[in-house]
Order: C-alpha cells, then sequence, then structure tokens
C-alpha cells in the first residue's frame, strides 16, 4: 500500500509542475489585453506593458502624453485595434524569445477616417525570480506609421464661408461683407492717453480694461495695430468718429452684416462667439474656441446648415521632407438660405411704429407666405454680434421698452379682433342668426345678478344690433350675449377648429395659442370676456393673421410658410366657414373701414380699400383696475387679397385706443402698396 501511495504522490507533483509550466503567459494573451487597453484609450496601462528598452527610449510624456494629446487634437472616436492571430495549430516563432502580430488600425478623426497597419513585435522577459513574461517593443510608429522615424502632427484647418440670408427678392438679411477691423497704434496715443481711451471705449461699446488688456500683450511694440473690435462699415457716425482719434486705425476683413439693423433684428438674430457651455452641448467636435455660433432668430433656427463644415488636413512634417498626409476633408461652405420674408414690407411696417412697442405679421393669404414678422423696438445685432459691454448690455436689458423682448414669438389677448372668428363659430353652429336683430340698452350689460359686479361694456350705444352692426362698431354686449348662446364647450371646440390650443406649426418657434390656462372656460363672465377676445384668451399675431385667411379661402385656413422651399398653398385646416357666412362676415369686415360709424373709418381715406377688424384689450390685474394699459389691435387686407396685416401696439390707451394702430397700419400700407 505504501508504494501505491508514493505512486500517486508523484503523479500529484508532477501534475502540479504540468500546470505551473501550463500557466505561463504567452505573447498572444499579452497582445489580447494591450490591444484590449488601446482600444480603450488606456495609455498609461500601455506604457506598463512597452520593454525596458521602450521606456528609455520614450519616457512617459513622448508615450502617454503624446498619445492623448494627438487623440484629442484629432477627436478621435470609433477607435478598432484588431491584430491577428495565429491560427488553429500555427505557432508563432517564438525560439528567439520574441513574437510578432500584424496588426490593424481604424479610427475616425476630425479630418475623417483613418486606417493603418502595423507589425506589433514582442520580447521574452526573465524577471528575478525566474518567472517570464512578454513585453511590446513599442516606437512611435504605433501611433502612426510615418511618425516611426520622427516627425510631428501637422493639424490644418481651412474655415467654412458662413452661408448667408436673403428675403424673397434676394434682399441680404445676414449677409458676409468687408467690415472694419478697428485698432489702435500704442505709440500714437501722445499726452492725454487715458481720455482718448475713454473715448474709443465709449465708442466701441468697450471696457478701457479691454483695450488695455490687449495693448498690455507681450507681442505689441510702440508701432505694432492692436485690433480692439469690427465695426460694419455702413456705422458711418461711428467711424467717423473713431478715425478723428490719433491712434486710431483700420484694417479690413470680412464680417457678419445685418443691413436691416432693428428692423429684422429679432426675425433674423445674429452670431457671436461660440462659448463653453455651447460647445459642451453640440456634437463632438462640431465647435472649437474661436468659432462662431447663431445666438438667436434664424441665426440660429438654421445653425446647423448657414455654419459649413471646416476643412481639414491631417499630416505628418518632416523637417526637409514633403508632408505625408494621412487624412484630408475638403471645406464646406455653408448653405445660402432664402426666405418668403419682404424685407421692404418688415421695413415699413416696422418703421410704422415710430418708437412705440408692439408685433406685427404679415402674410400673403393665398399661399401661406410669411412677408413680415416684426417685433418693436428692435436692437442693433450688429452690435451684439461684434462684442457689446457690460454697461450697455445691463442698459438694453433694463430698458422699459424691453428691445431684446421678441415679441412676434409670444402670444396676447387679441381683444376685438376676435369677434369675427367667434361670429364664424356662431353662425357654424346655429346659435348666430345673422338677420336677427337683439334689443341692447346702455354701455353695460350682466346677465343676473349671479354676476355679482361683473358687468360687459360696450364703446357705444345702438339698437337694436344684429351681426353686421356688431361687427361695425364692435359691440361686446352683443358677442357676450352670443356667447352665452353657443356656449363654453362649442365656443372651445370653434376655436380649437382655428387651431387655439394646439401646438402651432411653423418653421419658426412659436408659443402656441390658448383658450385659457386650462383651456377650459369655467363660468359664464369668463364665456362672455372670451368671446370678445379678453379672459384669457391668447394668439400670437402670426396666428391671429392665419386664422382670418380662412376668410379669404373658402372657409380653408391656410399653413403659413418661412422657407422659400417650403411647399405654399397648402391648407391647416379645412371647411371651417361656409361660403354664406363667409360673405356674411366679409361684408362687415368691409364696413369696419367704410362706414362711417366703423371702428377703423380712418382707414377710408387710403385709395385702396381695405377690410378689417380692430381690437382693444385691457390688460386688467382686478375688475376694479381703473388705470389697466391697453393693447391696440389692427387686422387687415386689401380688396386684391395679395397682404394681410395683423398688427399690435402696446400702451394705446392714452392714444386714441385701436385708433392709431389703424392709422399705423395705413402709414405702412401706403408704402407697401
Amino acid at each position: 500500500m505504501r508504494k501505491i501511495y508514493s505512486l500517486l504522490a508523484m503523479v500529484t507533483l508532477f501534475s502540479i509542475l504540468s500546470a505551473c509550466s501550463n500557466d505561463e503567459v504567452t505573447p498572444e494573451e499579452r497582445m489580447d489585453e494591450f490591444v484590449g487597453h488601446w482600444n480603450e484609450q488606456d495609455f498609461d496601462a500601455m506604457y506598463d506593458m512597452a520593454s525596458s528598452e521602450s521606456k528609455e527610449a520614450y519616457p512617459t510624456e513622448e508615450f502617454v502624453d503624446r498619445y492623448e494629446k494627438i487623440y484629442n487634437d484629432l477627436n478621435v472616436e470609433n477607435l478598432n485595434v484588431s491584430y491577428d492571430k495565429p491560427e488553429d495549430g500555427e505557432e508563432n516563432n517564438e525560439e528567439d524569445g520574441t513574437a510578432s502580430f500584424p496588426l490593424s488600425v481604424e479610427m475616425d478623426t476630425v479630418g475623417g477616417p483613418i486606417s493603418f497597419d502595423y507589425q506589433a513585435t514582442w520580447k521574452k522577459i526573465e524577471d528575478e525570480d525566474g518567472e517570464t513574461d512578454w513585453v511590446v517593443n513599442w516606437d512611435p510608429g504605433y501611433i502612426f506609421p510615418q511618425l516611426k522615424d520622427g516627425g510631428e502632427i501637422s493639424f490644418q484647418t481651412e474655415a467654412p464661408e458662413r452661408g448667408e440670408i436673403f428675403d424673397r427678392n434676394q434682399n441680404g438679411l445676414a449677409v458676409n461683407e468687408e467690415i472694419y477691423e478697428i485698432g489702435v497704434v500704442p505709440g500714437e496715443f501722445g499726452e492725454n492717453a487715458e481720455g482718448t481711451k475713454e473715448e474709443i471705449a465709449e465708442l466701441l461699446a468697450m471696457d478701457v480694461d479691454s483695450i488695455n488688456a490687449a495693448l498690455d500683450a507681450e507681442w505689441v511694440q510702440d508701432d505694432s495695430f492692436v485690433p480692439l473690435k469690427k465695426v460694419p462699415k455702413t456705422n458711418e457716425e461711428q467711424l467717423d468718429a473713431l478715425f478723428e482719434l490719433g491712434p486710431v486705425l483700420s484694417q479690413t476683413t470680412t464680417g457678419r452684416v445685418y443691413p436691416y439693423g432693428e428692423a429684422a433684428s429679432h426675425l433674423v438674430g445674429y452670431i457671436g462667439s461660440v462659448t463653453a457651455e455651447e460647445i459642451e452641448e453640440a456634437e463632438p467636435g462640431a465647435y472649437s474656441n474661436g468659432d462662431i455660433i447663431g445666438k438667436r432668430g434664424l441665426e440660429l433656427l438654421f445653425e446647423d446648415r448657414l455654419k459649413g463644415e471646416p476643412g481639414v488636413t491631417i499630416a505628418i512634417t518632416k523637417e526637409g521632407e514633403e508632408d505625408q498626409v494621412l487624412t484630408q476633408t475638403d471645406v464646406k461652405d455653408g448653405e445660402d438660405i432664402t426666405v418668403t420674408i419682404d424685407a421692404d414690407i418688415q421695413q415699413s411696417i416696422y418703421d410704422s411704429y415710430k418708437g412705440q412697442t408692439g408685433t406685427a405679421a404679415a402674410v400673403q393669404p393665398k399661399t401661406g407666405e410669411t412677408l413680415a414678422l416684426v417685433s418693436a423696438p428692435g436692437f442693433d445685432p450688429n452690435e451684439l454680434a461684434y462684442g457689446i459691454s457690460q454697461s450697455r448690455l445691463e442698459a438694453l436689458q433694463e430698458d422699459e421698452q424691453k428691445p431684446l423682448q421678441n415679441r412676434f414669438s409670444a402670444t396676447y389677448a387679441p381683444g376685438s379682433s376676435i369677434k369675427p372668428i367667434t361670429a364664424a363659430i356662431g353662425l357654424e353652429t346655429g346659435a348666430i342668426d345673422p338677420n336677427e336683430a337683439i334689443e341692447i340698452n346702455g354701455l353695460t350689460w350682466q346677465k343676473d345678478e349671479s354676476w355679482g359686479d361683473y358687468r360687459v361694456t360696450r364703446v357705444s350705444e345702438g339698437s337694436p344690433v344684429d351681426l353686421t352692426d356688431a361687427l361695425v362698431r364692435s359691440d361686446n354686449i352683443y358677442f357676450a350675449q352670443q356667447a352665452l348662446e353657443i356656449g363654453s364647450e362649442k365656443l372651445i371646440d370653434g376655436l380649437n377648429q382655428f387651431g387655439v390650443g394646439e401646438d402651432f406649426p411653423y418653421t419658426y418657434p412659436i408659443e402656441a395659442s390658448t383658450v385659457s390656462k386650462n383651456g377650459e372656460i369655467d363660468s359664464e363672465a369668463m364665456l362672455a370676456d372670451t368671446s370678445y377676445g379678453q379672459g384669457q384668451l391668447e394668439m400670437s399675431a402670426l396666428h391671429l393673421a392665419v386664422a382670418y385667411t380662412t376668410l379669404l379661402n373658402d372657409g380653408n385656413m391656410i399653413q403659413p410658410t418661412l422657407e422659400e422651399s417650403e411647399e405654399d398653398g397648402q391648407f391647416l385646416k379645412e371647411g371651417i366657414v361656409s361660403g354664406e357666412n363667409i360673405e356674411t362676415i366679409r361684408d362687415a369686415l368691409r364696413k369696419v373701414v367704410s362706414a362711417s360709424n366703423g371702428t377703423a373709418h380712418s382707414a377710408a381715406s387710403l385709395d385702396i380699400n381695405l377690410s378689417g377688424k380692430t381690437g382693444t384689450a385691457e390688460l386688467k390685474k382686478s375688475l376694479d383696475d381703473e388705470n389697466a394699459e391697453e393693447n391696440g389691435w389692427f387686422v387687415t387686407y386689401p380688396e386684391d387679397e395679395d397682404l394681410l396685416i395683423s398688427m399690435m401696439m402696446e400702451n394705446v390707451k392714452d392714444q386714441g385706443g385701436s385708433h392709431i394702430v389703424v392709422d399705423r397700419a395705413v402709414e405702412a400700407i401706403q408704402e407697401i402698396k
């Protein structure tokens, strides 16, 4: 039995020794690890696997740091490193203590895809304990083969030209033109240097500290041209004042120019330097420090199409040798964009505001093309595009007229300008009989005592009142009484038919119009208010204009367009109002202007026959708010029906209410027609 036990012990020992021998690491296993680290871009782990000779020749900054910098600079993505493993039964030649594996590297970079093949060579080593391992003989050829014998990565970019924005007549709304780069020559400041700096700072909307920082740069000499700010050539008054100052000079360059300035500022927007936050939010590699980006308006809306794509060349440069190109992407200039806007109409409507606040939208009612989107007052987009001082920005932000607020994308109470829509709903539901005249006495009315202190007020007396008279004189009491006949549910359904309470489908983001905050009308008083554009009903100027197109398109509401490439003449809603009811409303809207007692009769002086509806929206915070301001509205179209304008002016209470809006709209139409 002892012999058997001894034999078993010997077999066990032999098995253990064999197992130890079989556990010896192979070059294939080390290659697997190396490739895995590489794919994960774990360059520290890769470096740990390098031979001592490699580490001596290429310290960590020549390996780890260089890999990281190159991969970051090239924005390497989708890295795929693989190698050819020996096939079954095939052994790597390891007799001399080395092993080689063909490897392949593929990657996407900012300049395009790069791929290459290389040979990975491994060396067998033995440590102090007699255990063996394999280490890689690394050289810079593993980064790119062309770097094996020296050289540097060359990274060159060619900036694309930003696409331009044009109106329907190819007038430039945002164009690339020759502008001035304003700068100073330090040696020309003279005795009153500080005073001159202050003048320059004020004219350029800069801080003196910013000017001093530019002058203190290490490269600056007394005769250097030190650039401070870009200024469009159209700013003649500003430039004349600058050129009168001794140290000021200019150089020409190309920059973004906004020919229509304030008039189209909210629509077109402006560009500016990309921020760290914007770089972080964008697709990787889309922007770098120093790039420009659309900040608002069409510049932001169409940013992806306008910005273009830079041309990139990645090459290996060696002294005395021709560059070896690794990959190259041609520059792709940004796309030019043409919108349906008519810049002259935009300018005429904006000018009619004469510095007052408000918003307007103009459309071609048959095609749906947007001809103008106005927000007044505006701002100078050239000023914001080329840098604005903090004090100047604060002044704009604190201005009571809020010139930085885009009003055409917002919604407001439409006031009595909604009455033709209410009339259409009442006629379609059968609640309103256009031939029925209602007895209404006095200037105020309430259904009964359950309304408490709430009363509906109208601006002029008259009785009996039919639909046409109610529209011509804008009788709130008539519409309040008819709203009770229509009922909340049917009125809401009718407004929904005109798109109220739904997202507004439009290229430019426009706030959705709403029946109320919760989409419901939960009291008779609110129902009455809603019928004549008060309560919580809110619409954008563009949506109100589009709603009126139903009256000019056989009961179909046009789909508004903004880009010239969009298909026009399409309908957003169809069959909303019958032909007979349309004629009733259209006849009344003509009389709003032509009749002597019409609320827009002042527009009758125009040679062009206009139709339309006025509106005044009270901005009361409570029922007893006697000092509440008013917004005035006028929605109008000429008899040839090639233009429809929806115009609102704020704070018109002491200016004649909606009458001033009528007068300003007439001024704009005279310019346009």
